[in-house]
């Protein structure tokens, strides 16, 4: 699958079928997130990966949007340095956005859903985590091939996007 159509037919999958995601899948979306840009090549980003059914649970308390957590194969939990430190970059949420869809489309291209869930409830997720203090998790990805297979291959819905004449500004608003 080219990048194009990658981004063209990627879709948010928040139920997911219970088939495991072997490792080299896991491995290769990892990597895209690894090799994600990031301001001045700082990396400032860690991934904790879960796949324990119980602990998938857990976490899906951690926002009132998180549920599909808990159906997921399997999560990865962002985190990063505190964006909130008064000396924080505000490169770190950008840097870490980066990531996210470089592994979300990764999974896509290999049949592998996801969506993003954040993280409302932060001292639940540092208990549930057990990262450092100094650290942040806004947001976890849950991964897994979707339990409707027809979610890799609908047509987009019409309508569902602005156009570039919308979006778009030339040279000055």
């Amino acid at each position: 699958m080219d990048v194009r159509t990658a981004i063209a037919t990627k879709r948010a999958v928040r139920r997911f079928d219970p088939r495991p995601i072997d490792a080299e899948a896991l491995d290769r979306i990892l990597w895209a997130g690894r090799r994600s840009g990031s301001a001045k090549n700082l990396q400032r980003w860690e991934f904790v990966v879960c796949r324990d059914a119980e602990h998938l649970a857990q976490l899906a308390a951690v926002g009132p949007w998180a549920g599909h957590l808990a159906g997921a194969t399997l999560a990865v939990a962002l985190v990063t340095p505190d964006p909130r430190a008064p000396d924080a970059a505000l490169s770190i949420m950008f840097d870490l956005g980066l990531a996210a869809a470089n592994m979300m489309l990764a999974a896509w291209e290999l049949g592998i859903g996801s969506v993003p869930a954040t993280v409302y409830e932060q001292d639940l997720a540092r208990t549930l985590l057990d990262y450092p203090g100094s650290h942040h998790c806004e947001y976890l990805i849950s991964f897994g091939y979707p339990a409707d297979p027809s979610a890799l291959d609908r047509p987009n819905k019409p309508g569902g996007r602005k156009t570039i004449d919308e979006l778009v500004h030339q040279e000055r608003w």
